[in-house]
């Protein structure tokens, strides 16, 4: 089945989302994350989508962390998800803003308790002597907020990608997939155009 051209590709892309979470993936939400140091040099790593509307695809994580200075310095970045078993890619590009203390907030209490210590314990992307180490920080923090909400860490938030370009791909038979690339310039309608596989 083509790719429309004449669709609203966050409309789109949450369809195709839908549809990889009726295959009961291990984790539909994982997207790659590309982000470039002040010298240009590219970094990637994956990351889950944790909200998504018609502002943007949002994915939570330690402010202190290598890819939170990143999009600090360059608030761009690129995302890719990859359904192999649907046969569907979809590549994200845009500009990089902060979300809100209280979409943050949100989010930190419907993470699951464990998950919440977690983000307290975890010096994350820094180096670490021993495992103990973590195991020592997750006993501090439970033991610290054993009963009642835990607070969010200050260090810790999300960020949402505004996308400037959408690219959906479709596998086909010998190669000739489908390709549809949507781009929208600041408060300008999307404009979609297929491309060569």
């Amino acid at each position: 089945m083509a790719i429309p051209k004449d669709r609203d590709p966050i409309e789109l892309f949450q369809e195709w989302y839908a549809e990889a979470q009726k295959l009961a993936l291990e984790e539909p939400t994982a997207m790659t994350l590309a982000t470039a140091d002040p010298s240009g040099r590219p970094h990637l790593r994956v990351v889950l989508l944790k909200g998504l509307d018609e502002r943007g695809f949002v994915f939570y994580t330690n402010l202190t962390s290598p890819k939170a200075g990143e999009l600090r310095d360059n608030p761009f970045a690129a995302l890719c998800f990859h359904w192999m078993p649907v046969g569907r890619q979809v590549r994200v590009e845009g500009r990089v803003e902060a979300v809100t203390d209280a979409e943050a907030d949100a989010y930190f209490v419907s993470r699951p308790r464990q998950s919440q210590i977690a983000a307290w314990a975890s010096k994350q992307s820094q180096p670490m002597e021993t495992r103990f180490e973590l195991e020592k920080r997750v006993a501090k923090y439970a033991l610290k907020w054993a009963v009642g909400n835990l607070p969010r860490p200050e260090f810790w938030s999300g960020f949402r990608v505004v996308p400037d370009m959408i690219e959906f791909w479709n596998v086909r038979p010998y190669r000739l997939h489908d390709r549809v690339r949507y781009t929208r310039s600041e408060n300008t309608p999307w404009k979609a155009e297929e491309l060569f596989p």
